[in-house]
């Protein structure tokens, strides 16, 4: 059995949401994904993170990394409540990593 670092997935899928945004596609098949894993909330709060950095041309790095940060401390704390998400929300990482970076070359 695999121990995983808690921290460490929520920041990968953190800074993964943030550089998916200017990908319609994509963010909208991780929205779907997220909220199958963890709740329609969770896929609101994507929404709401794709509003504030739209659009993506005018959003400056701080913006996104603040955003990040916001998602890191959201998931962390969910990994806190529900241990048992975490393999499934590294996996989705993975495979959305894997899409994105075909995506973008």
């Amino acid at each position: 059995m695999q121990v995983l670092h808690h921290p460490r997935v929520a920041w990968d899928m953190a800074r993964l949401i943030v550089s998916a945004v200017p990908d319609d596609r994509l963010f909208d098949w991780l929205c779907a994904e997220v909220g199958a894993l963890l709740g329609p909330e969770h896929a609101g709060s994507l929404q709401d993170t794709r509003r504030r950095l739209q659009p993506w041309a005018r959003t400056t790095p701080e913006a996104a990394a603040v955003e990040a940060g916001r998602w890191r401390v959201r998931l962390e704390d969910l990994l806190r409540t529900r241990p048992e998400t975490a393999e499934p929300l590294r996996s989705l990482t993975v495979i959305a990593s894997g899409l994105h970076r075909n995506r973008i070359g």
